[in-house]
């Protein structure tokens, strides 16, 4: 598949200027969708020992859950503009939400086939409004883009960590039932679904154009594209195998969902920080490479020491939660015209998530070969030296031609 810009446009000539009271429903809209597109794939993590028990699955075979939707993610990447084009992004968001929902609920399914179509189909809602929901906010809220990019970011972090400090509790409430502390995240969605209704009266469609050669050539687009995948494959293959990393260590599952939890809200806190410091730099290499070495420091003092181990897990959350607003920032400051932003991003996220997805699937093969979280944890750190190296380019003051 060849991925696709996107510029947004609209049926009336009026949009982009939204009332005081439909800007508020858009943007509470907006959040409540981004809360839902991390807790479908990181309510997994907490959880994965108690699937491997029940199901009989190798490390691998259990990663493959955290794997689907994020190779799902990059798949429909290059599709969800033509869709949007088609009938618009709110209806678009409306279909992918609730897709999201039966996506959830099929996993509930006392069946193998339904747990892994539930995975995958979640991870079709969840990439659409990945590719979509950006180009809603540069054309409703291009006055305060800088905003609201930084609300999406962190309302993306916020589900994440709500997801990994929830599900244990919600599983011993439901009696220790795995699937049943999966399918409860449906609730979040069924919301989403709802607060969204009042954006179908409004639609905007998406324009869409294949990448130009150029492109495909570009060094810069190439360093932000592996940025992307390397901040992307540490943060999904980190939470689905950092529970388990805890409770193999001695852990109580739910300590270690809470330490997961406390990452991901470092990563929030991160995702937030990180673009409002970066962007009083021209050049943003030194700020992201400090964020790179923090992530380094901390998959070196757990794979080396047996002490303050939630405090290197909390360094190598910095790594991803800011990497995630950098990248964003990074497609902004370094295209020279929106089409390009939307170019690059196109680019970005399809081969970026694919990329990504072999993490928690490779993690999970070498633990079941080696026997060893440690080692497994090690090489994941490994992640960080094309992160590190694309930043010397993709933060680099200059721009694409």
């Amino acid at each position: 598949m060849t991925p696709v810009s996107t510029t947004a446009s609209d049926a009336s000539p009026d949009t982009g200027s939204l009332g005081r009271t439909s800007a508020i429903f858009a943007a509470l809209g907006i959040m409540v969708v981004a809360a839902n597109l991390r807790p479908a794939v990181v309510a997994v993590g907490p959880l994965i020992d108690d699937i491997k028990l029940s199901e009989g699955f190798s490390s691998a075979a259990a990663g493959l859950l955290t794997t689907l939707p994020v190779l799902f993610f990059g798949l429909v990447a290059p599709i969800a503009p033509r869709v949007a084009a088609r009938f618009g992004i709110e209806r678009t968001v409306f279909g992918a939400m609730t897709l999201l929902c039966i996506a959830i609920v099929a996993r509930m399914i006392p069946n193998l086939f339904a747990l892994f179509i539930g995975s995958a189909l979640a991870g079709v809602a969840i990439g659409i409004c990945n590719v979509v929901l950006p180009a809603l906010i540069k054309r409703d809220f291009s006055h305060r883009s800088g905003l609201m990019t930084g609300l999406y970011s962190m309302t993306l972090s916020g589900g994440a960590a709500l997801a990994a400090g929830l599900t244990v509790p919600i599983y011993t409430a439901a009696g220790e039932s795995w699937r049943m502390a999966l399918g409860s995240w449906a609730l979040l969605a069924v919301l989403g679904l709802l607060l969204w209704i009042p954006q179908l009266s409004r639609i905007h469609r998406i324009s869409t154009t294949p990448l130009p050669a150029s492109l495909w050539r570009n060094k810069i687009a190439w360093s932000i594209t592996v940025f992307m995948a390397s901040q992307s494959l540490i943060f999904y293959t980190f939470s689905a195998w950092l529970p388990e990393y805890l409770m193999d260590r001695g852990t109580s599952k739910a300590a270690a969902g809470g330490v997961l939890a406390l990452a991901q809200t470092v990563a929030l806190l991160m995702s937030l920080v990180a673009p409002i410091v970066a962007a009083r730099f021209r050049d943003q290499r030194a700020v992201t490479l400090a964020f790179c070495g923090i992530c380094t420091i901390g998959f070196v003092g757990l794979v080396t020491t047996d002490v303050l181990t939630v405090l290197w897990v909390l360094l190598i959350a910095v790594g991803p939660g800011a990497c995630i607003s950098l990248v964003l920032l990074f497609m902004v400051l370094r295209s020279s015209s929106t089409a390009q932003t939307s170019q690059v991003s196109g680019m970005a996220q399809s081969i970026g998530y694919c990329l990504a997805a072999l993490g928690p699937l490779a993690i999970g093969a070498l633990h079941d070969i080696t026997g060893s979280w440690t080692l497994s944890m090690g090489v994941l750190g490994l992640a960080v030296i094309p992160l590190t190296v694309s930043t010397l380019v993709a933060a680099k003051d200059s721009k694409m031609t």
